[in-house]
């Protein structure tokens, strides 16, 4: 009975409550706060509200309510807020924000679901392709503002509704006009107006809208909407940080592509590196990089991976620069102001390259402005420089020319030294690009270059070199998946020598190597996981490889000139970048060579099997113009493969096989402006090598620091080196002079590299061999007894720090520091007394090192005010070269003095080199 009466008490309790919903109420409001309303409702009615008393804040009441049921009070109350309500049959008023509560499951509630939008949530997995991040603008889920757009309504069947609003530059309100909005999940959306107004519909619920632009930072909002609304948002401008976003796009890059090996120089920052007399050099940046090397200060060439400087291949826009110097390597003969890109291949090297064992010096030239007039102009202590670039076709074609020049003449002629005096040195380089869009399916690129030095260190002797080269490319877009490209270069160097003494034996000498080629490369994307190049090669050498005549009428020098060589070299290639998985990508190439020394020439036949002389000489063969005397061909095999373990970290390796047809004579430690080229012939085999390589890639705290770590292992063979004392210069016999032999290298390279930030720069690290071995049946051809030796650019560990400190946006300091192990060289022993004429003994073959290498030097940077809209930039550059003023020694040699042998060195720069350089940018 108890329980039944319970019950009938519960009952009467909510009807008693459902009579009082009903009951009607009378309510009188002006301008109240909607708590005070609320309260006052609480105390006139038997109902409790609860709810969140800043949602009540922003609204106030008005109006008259007469005689109303309790829900018709409240709807008339919350009618213009964002506020729902729900009653609980105890008399408890639940407030919320936007939605509903709902008592009961929807009709449709266990019908299957159709998804009408979808959002995610979580964060996608990173692109295969290099991404432009920015910490300043990248947005993560958890900082993805939510907001809430209408107000949920019962018995709405609407899914979809309005969102519309306005969009305005934070900075200053203005309205921000053709920024993107899209919606995740849908392929539709649209674009702010000039007033920077948009409309969209979204789905009801979650929605993920996005709002992008160009120039303004991209951001992401969370909406969750009821009905038709209001949305305003304020975008921050994306102009600050773009050079961040950049060179972090390149150091994700690193990582991702498949190559080892690969190094691409930012020829704008390398203004920031203090080097000599205030001249930016492309070549010395590269050298301060883990396995590039040169010689020596002052030295003529690289060495990289422990290579010759005859392996590698300098391109200046596809055409050859056989001598990339001036004056003895101490200033670059690339002009840096028209420079675009540089892209070192030390490792893997793309089989569309070839005829060389090291390395490949991709260099670009910038295209010309088609829309307005541009320029860099830079003045220094010695040396002035100048680009232009010209539009020729609005928005179609432009000319860049550019050109630099020293004046050193005018200050050794002015100095007080009475030998110095009577020496000269000059050289100029111009170089003129003219790139022409015909149409939208094809373009035209003509590049000219020329450059020239001359010096006289003694009053007697003028010596010359020069570098031509014209380069014609010509690029069709068939479609989307293909394209080709032909390319026509011609490419020559050549030197002179004039000696005019007080003797007659003046005489004038000059060599002269010619090369032209024609190269036809195709793209073709076969689909999302393989992109194909394929192509021909084809060169022609043209060599005169010296002659000497008298000059004036006294000398008695007879004229004599040796027979031109002449070669055509070519070349098949196929290369496929594989994309097997995201992580894991392979870049697979095959490059057939082929070379062949042809006629009109003669050639010496000797003794097969014993060591070429007069001895074992038996004929000469001549041979008709074409006449083919000796052919090449070698199998050349690229591969190279990445995995990637984690977007910021891979592992890649590779091996790749090259020959080399043409050699550089020199019997010098380093390249000189008065070496020759050799072609490969029945007597002189190409060289041939193969490198295996290793590495490990990773991008530390958001891609701030790069670290690599690159091992190799190199086999050459039939690599070029020289008897004692061999003649190399106008020598009509001169494979009695060369011998050939196996080389090895191997080394470990290091790079710490801080990409960006107010301090940045590269920590590189070479620990790194190269050997040599000439051994055969003959003591006459087998040096040090058949064992490997020290190459003479064999420079165990190598250590190298760049650094730049930005103290403001406009002033900066920057450090340039260089560690090198002493090359191998080889030195007198002793002497000794053979019929009465004393003889000098000499140790192995480079057995001994000179000192140890080091260098500092410091620069101050000084950059003009960054307005906009100036007619001009400037930058001054304050350096000192050498700041230790160490005397580090370029070459030994020995003298014989009071007869006692001594060793002497030769030092280029012995005491600090202050220089200052303006630059201007327009």
């Amino acid at each position: 009975m108890k329980k039944f009466l319970l019950v009938l008490f519960v009952l009467g309790s909510l009807v008693v409550k459902a009579q009082d919903i009903n009951k009607r109420v009378s309510f009188n409001f002006n301008e109240t706060s909607l708590y005070d309303a609320i309260i006052k409702i609480e105390n006139q009615t038997d109902y409790q509200f609860y709810f969140i008393e800043t949602w009540l804040q922003e609204y106030k009441v008005t109006g008259t309510y007469d005689n109303l049921s309790f829900p018709e009070l409240l709807d008339e109350v919350f009618n213009n807020t964002l506020l729902n309500y729900y009653i609980t049959q105890d008399g408890k008023v639940i407030l919320t924000k936007y939605n509903r509560i709902y008592d009961e499951l929807p009709n449709t509630f266990f019908e299957p679901e159709i998804v009408t939008n979808t959002i995610t949530l979580a964060p996608k997995e990173e692109s295969e392709d290099p991404i432009f991040y920015n910490k300043n603008t990248a947005q993560t889920i958890s900082e993805i503002q939510t907001v809430r757009i209408g107000k949920e309504k019962e018995n709405v069947k609407q899914n979809a509704f309005i969102l519309q609003g306005k969009l305005a530059n934070a900075k200053n309100g203005y309205p921000a006009a053709n920024v993107a909005i899209t919606i995740e999940g849908r392929r539709s959306g649209t674009v702010s107006k000039e007033d920077g107004s948009f409309s969209i519909k979204l789905a009801k619920g979650h929605n993920l809208v996005k709002f992008q632009s160009l120039e303004f930072q991209d951001i992401s909002k969370r909406v969750i909407i009821y009905n038709n609304g209001t949305l305003n948002v304020d975008l921050i401008e994306a102009l600050e940080g773009l050079d961040e976003v950049l060179l972090r796009g390149n150091v994700n890059k690193a990582v991702k592509d498949a190559p080892a090996g690969v190094t691409k120089i930012d020829v704008e920052k390398s203004k920031n590196v203090p080097l000599v007399l205030g001249e930016r050099d492309i070549f010395k940046v590269a050298a301060s990089l883990p396995g590039i090397a040169t010689a020596g200060e002052g030295a003529n060439g690289f060495n990289v991976r422990g290579g010759k400087t005859d392996q590698n291949l300098i391109l200046l826009d596809d055409g050859v620069i056989y001598n990339p110097a001036h004056f003895f390597g101490i200033f670059s003969a690339i002009n840096p102001f028209s420079t675009e890109e540089v892209t070192i291949y030390k490792g893997h090297v793309p089989a569309e390259y070839g005829g060389r064992l090291s390395s490949v010096f991709d260099i670009l030239t910038k295209d010309a402005s088609v829309d307005k007039i541009k320029g860099e102009a830079s003045i220094g202590l010695v040396t002035s420089n100048a680009v232009v670039e010209v539009p020729i076709v609005k928005e179609k074609s432009g000319l860049l020319i550019g050109g630099r020049t020293t004046y050193s003449d005018l200050i050794l002629q002015n100095l007080d030294n009475e030998e110095l005096e009577k020496s000269s040195a000059s050289f100029y380089d111009v170089i003129a690009k003219y790139n022409h869009k015909i149409n939208d399916k094809n373009n035209l690129k003509v590049t000219a270059y020329y450059s020239k030095d001359k010096f006289s260190i003694t009053s007697d002797s003028l010596f010359g070199y020069s570098n031509r080269m014209a380069s014609i490319k010509w690029r069709h877009i068939f479609n989307d998946e293909n394209t080709a490209s032909v390319l026509l270069t011609n490419s020559q160097y050549k030197f002179d020598i004039e000696f005019d003494g007080q003797t007659n034996r003046n005489f004038e000498l000059g060599y002269t190597l010619n090369e032209t080629a024609l190269k036809l490369i195709f793209n073709k994307k076969f689909n999302t996981k393989h992109l194909f190049k394929y192509g021909l090669e084809l060169k022609r050498y043209d060599i005169s490889p010296g002659f000497i005549k008298p000059l004036g009428t006294n000398s008695q020098v007879e004229s004599r000139t040796i027979a031109d060589e002449q070669a055509l070299e070519g070349a098949l290639f196929l290369s496929d970048i594989f994309k097997v998985t995201k992580d894991l990508q392979i870049e697979a190439g095959l490059r057939y060579s082929f070379f062949s020394a042809v006629g009109e020439a003669s050639q010496n036949i000797y003794e097969d099997g014993i060591p070429k002389s007069d001895d074992s000489f038996i004929e000469t063969r001549t041979y008709g113009s074409g006449e083919s005397i000796k052919t090449y061909g070698n199998p050349e095999f690229r591969i190279a493969g990445r995995y990637l373990f984690t977007p910021s970290f891979s592992v890649k390796g590779g091996v790749n096989t090259s020959a080399q047809y043409i050699h550089r004579l020199s019997s010098n430690t380093t390249a000189s402006p008065i070496d020759t080229w050799k072609l490969s012939d029945a007597n002189i085999k190409p060289q041939r090598a193969v490198q295996y390589s290793l590495g490990l890639f990773k991008n530390l705290n958001e891609n701030m620091y790069e670290v690599s770590l690159e091992g190799y292992y190199k086999k050459s063979n039939d690599i070029l080196d020289y008897k004692v004392g061999a003649q190399l210069l106008l020598n009509e016999a001169l494979e009695q002079e060369v011998l050939q032999g196996d080389g090895k290298a191997y080394g470990v390279e290091f790079l710490l590299k801080k990409t960006y930030g107010k301090f940045n720069g590269w920590i590189g690290y070479t620990y790194a061999r190269s050997l040599l071995k000439l051994d055969s049946d003959f003591a006459e051809e087998r040096v040090n007894n058949g064992e490997y030796f020290s190459s003479n650019y064999d420079r165990p560990h190598d250590f190298s720090f760049v650094g730049n400190f930005k103290l403001t946006e406009r002033f900066s300091f920057s450090s340039n520091f260089v560690y090198q192990t002493g090359r191998p060289v080889t030195v007198a022993t002793g002497s000794f007394i053979i019929n009465d004429v004393e003889a000098v003994t000499f140790s192995d073959r480079n057995e001994f090192r000179i000192p140890d290498y080091y260098r500092l030097d410091l620069g101050f940077n000084v950059e003009g005010n960054h307005k906009k809209n100036k007619l001009a930039h400037s930058f001054w550059t304050i350096s000192v070269y050498n700041v230790l003023g160490r005397n580090n020694p370029y070459s030994v040699f020995f003298v014989n003095e009071g007869g006692e042998i001594k060793a002497k060195q030769t030092s280029i720069f012995t005491v600090p080199v202050p220089s200052i350089s303006y630059n201007l940018k327009f």
